[in-house]
């Protein structure tokens, strides 16, 4: 009687706890092993209805396992998801960087003039825009602006300041006049209240006179040919986005031949080192002195080199915008 109960008893722990308890290891290997991705759910399937505490353990192992696929499905979304935003951003940088002048020289039947720029953006696409485009056979336009902000809606915000600009530049000859029109229609249509700062100049290329205007925009720098480059504290209005009828003032700049023009956006002497400390004015004005004999591609990819060094391994948080004019006469 004793080794029957015995028997009896085995053969009850077999079915009620060691069977059980092996097919949910068992289980639990293969889902540990397999793709979940392509597997079904193995735990869940088992025929294990005991509500004691082998059916507590299954319920608890199932329900972890219900929540390892949901992530997973979760986690394969949004790796999708990033993966398309992604390329929607290469996408979008290739369209910035396209819609900015990138041929150099410049308007290689023009001799009176050389000039470079440059366009860095701190994430995939940027808030900075340089541009520059004949007016007519004698007339050069020169811009540089800086929008409010970074990443997708400042260089949506870009693309359209670039265009207004530049239409607008098209019919009329005073820096001033333009910057007005461009402003009045930004505002129009600004429900966010970005706004640009720009520096725009037209020079007359017979004379090399210059008619410049800045909409709140960083100093520029001017060299003359036997002198170093010095920062000019031109008259600054206010930015563009911000007042709808605000009335822009022109300046006058004479540039013999080999004089040469720096402008930029704030990313430059903005720009900072591991320890805080910020690239700064003097820094850049050294590094023009250094480099101002060169021709204005070298200079442009010197005083990068120069912010370079400066910044080392620290991130960069803003664009750095950088165009050297250099007139040359006929």
């Amino acid at each position: 009687m004793a080794a029957l109960a015995i028997i009896i008893g085995l053969t009850i722990l077999r079915r009620m706890i060691t069977r059980p308890l092996k097919h949910l290891a068992r289980a639990v290997d293969n889902f540990s092993l397999e793709d979940v991705h392509e597997q079904k759910a193995a735990v869940i399937d088992l025929p294990i209805r005991s509500r004691d505490e082998i059916g507590t353990l299954y319920n608890n192992i199932r329900s972890m396992e219900t929540r390892i696929i949901n992530d997973s499905d979760n986690i394969t979304r949004m790796n999708a998801e990033k993966e398309r935003i992604g390329m929607e951003l290469e996408l979008a940088e290739k369209i910035q960087k396209n819609s900015l002048p990138s041929t150099f020289p410049a308007f290689p039947d023009h001799k009176e003039f050389d000039l470079y720029a440059s366009m860095d953006p701190a994430k995939e696409v940027g808030g900075d825009f340089y541009d520059y485009y004949m007016i007519d056979d004698n007339h050069l336009a020169l811009a540089i602006a800086d929008v409010s902000g970074k990443g997708v809606p400042a260089s949506l915000f870009m693309m359209v300041s670039k265009i207004l600009l530049e239409n607008n530049a098209m019919s009329e000859y005073s820096p001033a006049e333009i910057l007005k029109k461009t402003n009045r229609q930004i505002c129009r249509n600004n429900p966010e209240g970005m706004f640009v700062t720009i520096w725009l100049g037209i020079i007359d290329l017979r004379n090399g006179k210059m008619s410049a205007c800045s909409a709140g925009h960083e100093y520029p720098y001017i060299k003359k040919p036997k002198g170093d480059f010095e920062m000019l504290k031109d008259k600054h209005g206010l930015m563009a986005g911000y007042v709808p009828e605000y009335d822009y003032k022109d300046y006058e700049l004479t540039f013999e031949p080999g004089s040469k023009l720096f402008v930029y956006t704030d990313g430059v002497p903005e720009a900072a080192n591991a320890k805080g400390e910020r690239y700064g004015q003097d820094r850049l004005t050294a590094a023009l002195k250094k480099c101002g004999s060169e021709k204005p591609e070298k200079i442009l990819h010197q005083v990068r080199e120069n912010v370079d060094f400066f910044v080392g391994d620290s991130e960069q948080f803003d664009d750095l915008t950088m165009l050297c004019f250099e007139f040359r006469g006929r």
